[in-house]
């Protein structure tokens, strides 16, 4: 039903301190450049990041994950290890790096099968959830598929567009919390089919035409999608 993540959206009290983060620290192209917002490209997701003048507003302390190419993770590791204390995860044979953006985001750097140079997408975002099993069962039915229930049973992961992280509030790898007020922006064929499959659930129907929905998800999170 969604075939893709158009964005993801931050909350950043000042631009400048994020831009010299990810334009100059993580080599990532500005694509947009506005008064209190600037847009990055992450492969062809964008990663937005804004100032709180309005809604939706951007994610705060959001745990997401940039796909980076297998042999770069060393390179990257020495890079940034001058600059920022790094935590590291292993997931099977991958690796992944994990720091912090000036405004709390936890910022992973993951190995993926990407042909790179440099950050080649968004393969993970986490949400923080009230409950699990509702917010579950709301993506579920949009398509998102369970394919992890954590030790902890604090946490779900589902498969869909990109990995999501559904976590009861808790500290993650690094200390890292699920986004609040996250602002996801999704890929479909057909906007109003995935309006009807949650419309019953939905905090607020913020927008509804043919080619864009944006709704509220039972926690408040922000869903565009779009034709």
């Amino acid at each position: 039903m969604l075939t893709g993540l158009s964005w993801l959206a931050l909350e950043a009290k000042y631009l400048e301190p994020a831009r010299t983060f990810y334009e100059e620290h993580l080599e990532m192209t500005v694509r947009e450049r506005q008064p209190d917002e600037l847009v990055f490209a992450a492969g062809e997701t964008d990663l937005v990041v804004r100032r709180p003048d309005g809604f939706p507003r951007g994610g705060l302390h959001t745990h997401y994950a940039f796909s980076i190419p297998v042999a770069e993770y060393d390179d990257w590791w020495d890079r940034l290890s001058d600059d920022y204390h790094l935590e590291e995860a292993r997931f099977g044979p991958s690796k992944s790096l994990y720091l912090y953006d000036p405004d709390g985001n936890c910022v992973e750097l993951g190995q993926q099968d990407v042909d790179g140079p440099g950050i080649a997408g968004i393969f993970e975002v986490v949400l923080e959830v009230e409950s699990l099993e509702r917010a579950a069962s709301f993506y579920a039915d949009l398509g998102f598929e369970t394919v992890d229930t954590g030790e902890s049973r604090k946490r779900i992961r589902m498969n869909g567009p990109m990995a999501l992280e559904l976590w009861e509030p808790h500290l993650g790898i690094a200390d890292a919390r699920g986004g609040v007020h996250v602002d996801l922006g999704f890929e479909t064929e057909e906007p109003k089919r995935a309006l009807e499959a949650v419309r019953d659930r939905v905090q607020s129907v913020e927008r509804e035409t043919t080619e864009t929905v944006v709704v509220r998800d039972p926690d408040g999170h922000f869903l565009t999608f779009t034709a």
